[in-house]
């Protein structure tokens, strides 16, 4: 075996291209357009309503120039309004509309499912391990880490 299939950074992109995976094909399956970047700014706008787009940019820890494409996205499929703030004219307030508090809903239920799809190879424990293990390694590397352009 190659030795870049046992190290950490190659075995996360894997993992990270099975999780991907996983949730476009449930999406499409469940009748639903949306990528995992997507249903991380609804579940962000919906959690703290008017937020402005920099803001949420660092609450899903994704880039702070490419949120603005997702956004368009996510406003043009008709599930977020941008508005300008009254308190800085410069930033954008999101909302979701009622169609994106819906499909929120709607998939909100999915996304907690596919979850064991993604971690079907690991027992109850294993998975709570891994998980913590997980959230560990971001919390110790998150002041450096930065946000990511990625696929949305």
């Amino acid at each position: 075996m190659n030795e870049i299939h046992k190290m950490a950074g190659h075995m996360i992109r894997r993992l990270n291209q099975i999780s991907l995976a996983v949730f476009a094909e449930r999406m499409a399956r469940e009748g639903f357009d949306l990528t995992p970047v997507q249903f991380a700014a609804l579940t962000g706008i919906e959690a703290t309503p008017g937020i402005d787009q920099a803001t949420l940019a660092g609450t899903i820890a994704y880039d702070r120039v490419t949120i603005g494409g997702v956004l368009d996205r996510l406003e043009a499929k008709g599930l977020v309004r941008r508005s300008v703030s009254k308190r800085d004219r410069r930033a954008r307030q999101l909302h979701l509309t009622e169609t994106g508090q819906k499909v929120l809903s709607s998939v909100t239920p999915i996304v907690r499912d596919l979850q064991g799809e993604i971690l079907a190879g690991l027992d109850r424990s294993e998975r709570a391990r891994f998980l913590e293990l997980m959230e560990k390694l971001i919390a110790s590397r998150s002041p450096r880490s930065g946000a990511m352009p990625g696929s949305d």
